[in-house]
């Protein structure tokens, strides 16, 4: 026996036990949180930096032979910001914005102690966004946080869709031919493109995991997509799937549900200036925008924690 390692556990099975053991400079402590259902692994790197982040990604997420998670989400001291978030997405590639991931970053700084109060900064990818404690204390399993998500990016070049079809400016029920039926999308960057499809029924049957993937790889998303499949049940109300690029079909999207709205109120579909609730596979969020292009768009939801726990990496 190596004396440098460490038993971690001797499980029985049948009448066998295996001895298992770890080297301890390969251990991570790591914490699981979702917002909506919509889950990641994160990690605390305000002291210490984690290597090879995009491959863990892909190794940790697995849900049957890793932690399982919709991606890994590094937690940083911020540069511009109070703090920063660093998120890959579980097949390894990185994205610029996370909704969910954003409000769970602010309930683990907040729970840390690392937050001086229930006001904060946090970055991603440079861009920085401002949270809110609305409800929670440190230590409580759910928190709810209300996230300034800065103004929609609509114009075309810079959410970015192709603009070789000659569009300079929005794109709203523009037609587009996936698997050979015409949908009609309305496109919103949140900080990550989105494509929005209204459906004339609540998405539940909805093929989102046929769809999904075509319109994440076509040609017309320079740097792919992803894909709500929305139902407005009223002016205040919203059913909502997405189909994430990277990751797939999750329980919610917190930018995704911010692009749905806003593509709504551009269409006439609900009200400007007032929340909006939008029911998601994984609980609800409410967002709230004012209809103007340079206005911020507010989201409001909980974020949870799961369990703690370390891993050999």
């Amino acid at each position: 026996m190596n004396l440098d390692k460490e038993v971690i556990s001797i499980v029985p099975w049948g009448n066998y036990v295996y001895d298992f053991f770890f080297e301890p400079e390969n251990n991570m402590n790591f914490t699981k949180m979702h917002g909506c259902g919509n889950d990641y692994i994160y990690v605390d790197c305000t002291e210490n930096d984690l290597p090879d982040a995009a491959k863990l990604a892909v190794k940790l997420s697995d849900r049957h032979f890793g932690i399982g998670s919709d991606g890994l989400i590094l937690i940083k001291r911020g540069q511009k910001a109070d703090f920063e978030m660093e998120m890959y997405n579980a097949d390894g590639s990185r994205s610029q914005m996370c909704g969910n991931g954003i409000r769970c970053v602010g309930k683990y700084v907040y729970d840390a102690g690392y937050a001086k109060g229930r006001e904060f900064t946090v970055e991603s990818m440079g861009a920085v966004k401002k949270l809110t404690v609305q409800k929670g204390e440190p230590g409580d399993k759910e928190a709810w946080l209300s996230v300034d998500m800065g103004a929609p990016i609509l114009q075309a070049e810079k959410i970015p869709v192709k603009t070789s079809e000659g569009l300079t400016d929005h794109v709203i029920m523009h037609p587009l031919t996936v698997g050979g039926k015409e949908y009609k999308i309305t496109c919103v960057s949140m900080g990550n493109p989105h494509a929005v499809v209204f459906i004339d029924k609540k998405p539940s049957e909805f093929d989102v995991c046929g769809i999904g993937p075509l319109f994440e790889n076509n040609e017309f998303f320079p740097e792919r997509t992803n894909t709500e499949f929305a139902y407005v049940e009223d002016r205040h109300t919203i059913w909502m799937r997405v189909w994430e690029r990277g990751t797939g079909e999750t329980l919610a999207c917190g930018t995704g549900t911010c692009a749905t709205v806003v593509a709504a109120i551009l269409n006439g579909l609900v009200d400007a200036g007032s929340p909006v609730t939008v029911h998601l596979l994984g609980g609800d969020l409410k967002i709230e925008w004012s209809g103007r292009e340079e206005d911020s768009v507010f989201m409001t939801g909980p974020a949870q924690t799961v369990f703690t726990g370390q891993i050999d990496i």
